[in-house]
């Protein structure tokens, strides 16, 4: 199968990204997948998420062309897992402070949104999937994700606010797919800290699948204490609570996004503004 490459990203912050391209990422090496995930957020949580220091060669060093991609690849497959299957892996592409200089650094570039796509064409091939934790803005770093992307995960925190954040990302994934990556064709919503027992997250899921209804994933992550723990002892949920609620959703999404490659979704309408 081709790889797949997902840009996780949403301009609002404390939304899940991070927490879904870590969950996501060992959920689908959990279903047999090699994975990389790219931590492209100068504050580098998913990084520290896996068990990783952040004084390692990684996106910075690509981005600038001072490494090799495969050369920063770090093997986070027992952080991740706590059963590893046949053929299932999961590697990170690491951040470090530095990588909150790339977009001054890079401001006068003339490909400074391609740099990610350029760094990752050698060795993309290698992975079934490769997920990009991008930063909660719409500045280079996160178009570096969108360029290099064919598809977009948009994590969507169950609040009204949410929702206004959403119209602005979708008129950004439209302007990108016209001018930098017409091969952005697919978009995928995905629904995050969700409290059943309150009708505001219940409104906003409804709202959302009302106005998107190809786009949003059938699967809703729930808002629970153990996927909040998890970074805090550098692993997954997938190794940190296995058997608990957030683990089962994100293995869910999992079964969810790899049947969504299968079956195509070229047909869902392009993002609006």
């Amino acid at each position: 199968m081709a790889t797949r490459v997902i840009a996780v990203a949403n301009q609002k912050g404390g939304v899940g990204k991070t927490t879904t391209v870590a969950a996501l990422g060992a959920a689908l090496a959990a279903r047999g997948h090699r994975v990389l995930v790219v931590d492209a957020d100068p504050q580098a949580n998913l990084t520290s998420s896996l068990g990783v220091t952040k004084d390692r060669l990684g996106t910075y060093d690509v981005l600038m062309r001072a490494a090799a991609a495969a050369s920063t690849f770090i093997d986070v497959t027992s952080a991740a897992l706590r059963v590893v299957p046949d053929g299932g892996s999961i590697h990170l592409m690491p951040a470090s402070p530095d990588l909150a200089g790339a977009e001054v650094e890079l401001a006068t570039a003339h490909d400074r949104t391609a740099r990610l796509r350029e760094g990752l064409r050698d060795d993309v091939h290698r992975f079934g999937y490769v997920l990009v934790d991008c930063p909660p803005s719409l500045g280079t770093l996160t178009l570096n994700g969108l360029v290099a992307a064919t598809e977009v995960l948009a994590p969507v925190q169950c609040e009204y606010l949410a929702l206004e954040g959403l119209t602005q990302l979708l008129g950004t994934l439209r302007r990108v797919r016209e001018r930098l990556n017409p091969g952005l064709a697919h978009l995928h919503l995905a629904m995050t800290m969700f409290d059943a027992r309150t009708g505001l997250a219940q409104g906003v899921v409804e709202e959302v699948r009302t106005h998107f209804a190809d786009l949003i994933l059938r699967t809703t992550i729930p808002r629970t204490v153990r996927l909040a723990e998890a970074p805090s002892h550098g692993q997954s949920i997938l190794r940190y609570d296995p058997a608990g609620r957030g683990a089962e959703a994100y293995r869910t999404m999992a079964a969810e996004i790899e049947a969504r490659g299968v079956a195509g979704i070229a047909g869902a309408p392009a993002p609006e503004s």
